[in-house]
Parts: C-alpha cells; structure tokens; sequence
C-alpha cells in the first residue's frame, strides 16, 4: 500500500510557544510529534511506501522515516496538488491523511482501509455522539446534514487512476474545506440552497462529490473518533497535550 501525509501547516502566537516550534505536525503531544502517531498507524498497516510533503524540519525529523520527501509550497492549495502527484498512478489506491491526528491509532486506520471501497474516493465520517464520548469536553467539532451530525475525519483513500482528475479541482475546494456552506456554494445555488434548508444529506453530498470530481465518492461512516480529532488551535492542542 501506499499513502501520503502532508506536513506543511504553520502555526504562530500562543500556539507556536507552547508547541515550541512553528512547525503544526512537530508539535509535541505527550512527548511525541504530532506526525508519530498517523506514520506509525499507516506503517502498522502494512503501508510500504509513503511520501511526507513538508518543509526542512519535517525533512530533517522524519526524512529518512518515509520513502519518499516532496518539499512543501507556501500555497496549502498547491501542497495538496503535491501530494496527489507525490506517487504515480498504479493498481494501488491512495491513502492521503493529514498529520495533525494525534490520537490516529493502527485500530483506527486499519478498520478505515477495510471499509473503504477501492473503486471510490472514501472520506472517514465519524458519529458526533461516538466523538463526544471519545473527547469529552473538547472543543465543538462536527456538522449537521439533514438532521444527522457527523465529523469528518482526516483520513481520505483515492482510488487508483483517480488522482489527476481530483487535482484538477481539489485547489477550489482546500480553502472552503472547513466551511461547508462555502463548498456547497462552489458546486451550485441549489445545493447551497438544500444545505442552509438543512436539507443536504449525506447521500446527496456523495452524489454531488461524484459528479463534481467525476469519482464515485463515499463516506465511510461510523469510524473511530480518533480519526477525526485534528489540531488546528491552541485550544485543541491543549487538550490533546492533557487527556489521553
């Protein structure tokens, strides 16, 4: 198998002081860079070959831990363009996890690549009452489509072939990523329309994801919370440094 991690985000102020570093992915939780966990879950796996995008730091921890190093853009939109290219198309799909899941386990991943189907682009979508469970206190996280509450993971399996077509759209799509209202927008009025009359539901948005990347797209529901526990504020990265 084969996978890639990008590695590239920043961080600053309060975040980056606590952390000691600038570097998202390097920042220490429990002991351990960020990046630890979701390497060593996807090499437990059986994963053989993985590509890492990122910056110096990143080359110089964990370099020679990965097969292969792509050097990071200043443009999140332009890593994820790296990252699609960073392994050629063959009989293997892709797993592409980003690195700021500091509690992605091998249980968690491995139950993720059993339930994704090889011939469509699986997005990991977690339960709102499993997470709350799982994280207890932590800060709010999750959507609700049609009644239903989810949280997305960061976990994803690209089928084989399918890489270049999601390139060519995925730059519109990274910076409305954690705002749905605006990703519906960029898709058409009627589905911006359904998700503000919350009446956009999961089913719909895998139609809408298939005909829009031109990939069949499924989320696979019910995985482990820990796959949809990221760190993108000081906030949730003092909670991870504090509840195991």
């Amino acid at each position: 198998m084969k996978a890639v991690i990008t590695a590239g985000g920043r961080v600053e102020g309060a975040f980056a002081q606590e952390a000691g570093t600038s570097v998202k992915a390097l920042a220490p939780v429990r002991g351990t860079p960020m990046l630890a966990a979701i390497l060593e879950a996807l090499r437990e796996c059986g994963v053989t070959r993985i590509a890492l995008v990122g910056g110096d730091e990143a080359r110089r921890a964990f370099g020679t831990r990965v097969e292969r190093f792509v050097d990071e853009s200043p443009s999140g939109a332009q890593n994820i363009l790296r990252a699609l290219q960073a392994w050629p198309d063959d009989d293997e799909p892709l797993l592409y996890a980003t690195s700021d899941l500091p509690y992605a386990g091998t249980s968690a991943v491995r139950d993720f690549i059993g339930r994704a189907a090889p011939d469509a682009l699986g997005v990991a979508l977690v339960e709102h009452a499993d997470y709350v469970a799982r994280f207890p206190g932590a800060p709010p996280a999750g959507i609700t489509l049609a009644g239903q509450r989810v949280v997305n993971g960061g976990l994803f399996s690209i089928p084989r072939g399918a890489c270049g077509q999601i390139a060519a759209v995925a730059t519109r799509f990274f910076d409305a990523r954690k705002k749905p209202w605006r990703m519906a927008s960029l898709v058409s009025p009627l589905v911006l329309v359904e998700f503000f009359l919350n009446r956009l539901s999961i089913a719909r948005l895998e139609s809408v994801a298939s005909g829009a990347l031109r990939v069949p797209s499924r989320a696979v529901r019910g995985c482990a919370p820990e796959l949809a526990f990221d760190v993108d504020s000081v906030v949730e990265y003092r909670y991870a440094c504090t509840h195991a």
